[in-house]
């Protein structure tokens, strides 16, 4: 491909989308620059604290917990409160309770914090996701999520790196930098972002009022619910990268070292394959995307159970790493098409938390199959639960005609006035 054509790819793959969602993903890398906790706190914990390994599990648990409990309330406060006060709200949380972390000394101080750092850290995300649906047209939104994405991984790339030389130094700089870079997506929140939040309009007379939208009817909506549960199996799947393989990596003898290079393959292929890749899927068929990736995803963690080399545990690597370009996008943009225009924090919230407790079960589940069966146990049932998850797509996807779900359009970016409060939440 000419450097012409490879400009004018460049051009198609931004262009087109509102100034609004680019300050929205300048606040999504700038906070994912800072990501010090999530990466080093088990080496933290362990390495410079001294504590055992099964605290720091603890801790990590506590993390994870938090992260499952804000995933709803903060989908309730994006619908009642708005999109852009529950981002305000959940960045300061997160710079002032990481800032804490870092002069707790108590183990159960620390703890504690923890999981309020858990809490805080997850709450933006079901806002972010609703104000993403709200400013983008719905021809956009498969790009406008995969260039998201692509900020996260690039913004966790660059971080990893530059935490890990600062943690050589001092652990207590990576919690007060990712404090100050929390902070600033604050601030470019504050300063470049309005409101998102659509307004609800007078209902005419004698025509019956729009019907309040709480948790319950979130629950109640059999096919939304059906996508979390397939999205949870997903999560399961692609969790097993950072806690079952280097888990049956040592096991095999390789070296922390040697899983560093491997699983670097992941967050390289993103930031080089995400935006072409979306280009070529953008608009094919959702129901066989997600079937594929489903597929590619169990397979490509299968395959691990027959590797035995760093090359060979690379490819495996390249394989789940495609799955999870191909899918992310693609299920956002389903979980956008199915939640109804007035309700998009609560749906959000609650598709936020299916990766939140997975991101609890998965580390049992690695550790229960491994020590009682071993790891190639492990790696058959991630390519048992990818079979399912594909069939499920399928099955899901199979009664839902393009255009259908909940209302679907861009809303207007405007200030929305404060809504009064549910009877529901």
């Amino acid at each position: 491909m000419s450097a012409a054509s490879l400009r004018r790819a460049a051009r198609e793959s931004v262009s087109g989308l509102p100034r609004a969602f680019w300050w929205l993903w300048a606040s999504t890398l700038v906070n994912r620059l800072g990501a010090f906790v999530a990466t080093f706190m088990t080496l933290y914990l362990t390495l410079d604290r001294g504590y055992s390994a099964s605290f720091a599990g603890l801790v990590v648990a506590l993390h994870g917990l938090g992260g499952v409990v804000s995933s709803l309330v903060a989908g309730v406060m994006t619908d009642r409160l708005g999109r852009r006060p529950t981002m305000l709200a959940a960045n300061v949380s997160t710079a002032l309770s990481v800032a804490l972390l870092g002069f707790m000394e108590h183990p159960a101080a620390i703890a504690a914090v923890a999981g309020l750092v858990g809490m805080a850290s997850n709450a933006s995300r079901p806002a972010v996701s609703a104000m993403m649906a709200d400013i983008v047209p719905p021809e956009d939104r498969v790009r406008a999520f995969a260039l998201n994405y692509w900020a996260i991984n690039l913004g966790f790339g660059i971080s990893s790196v530059v935490a890990g030389v600062v943690a050589e130094y001092s652990y207590l700089a990576g919690f007060l930098g990712e404090a100050a870079l929390t902070l600033l997506c604050a601030v470019l929140v504050f300063a470049k972002l309005p409101e998102s939040r659509p307004v609800k309009e007078e209902a005419e007379e004698g025509a019956e009022p729009e019907p309040e939208i709480g948790l319950g009817t979130v629950l109640r909506d059999g096919r939304f619910m059906a996508v979390v549960g397939l999205s949870f199996l997903i999560s399961l799947i692609f969790t097993q990268g950072s806690v079952g393989l280097p888990v049956a990596m040592g096991q095999a003898g390789f070296s922390p070292g040697d899983y560093g290079l491997v699983v670097a393959a992941n967050g390289l292929l993103i930031v080089i394959l995400q935006i072409p890749v979306t280009r070529f899927i953008e608009h094919r068929d959702p129901s066989r995307l997600l079937v594929i990736s489903a597929l590619l995803a169990g397979y490509g963690f299968a395959m691990t159970a027959f590797a035995g080399s760093l090359w060979a545990y690379a490819l495996t690597v390249c394989v789940w790493t495609l799955a999870e370009i191909v899918n992310s996008p693609t299920q956002m943009g389903l979980v956008v098409r199915l939640s109804p225009v007035h309700g998009r924090g609560r749906y959000q919230g609650m598709y936020t938390m299916s990766w939140a407790v997975a991101a609890l079960v998965a580390p049992l589940m690695a550790g229960l199959v491994i020590d009682r069966y071993g790891a190639g146990w492990l790696w058959g049932a991630t390519g048992v639960l990818g079979t399912v998850a594909g069939a499920g797509y399928w099955l899901l996807m199979r009664g839902l005609p393009e255009g259908a779900g909940h209302t679907d359009a861009a809303a207007p970016v405007r200030v929305a006035e404060p809504a009064p409060a549910a009877a529901e939440a």
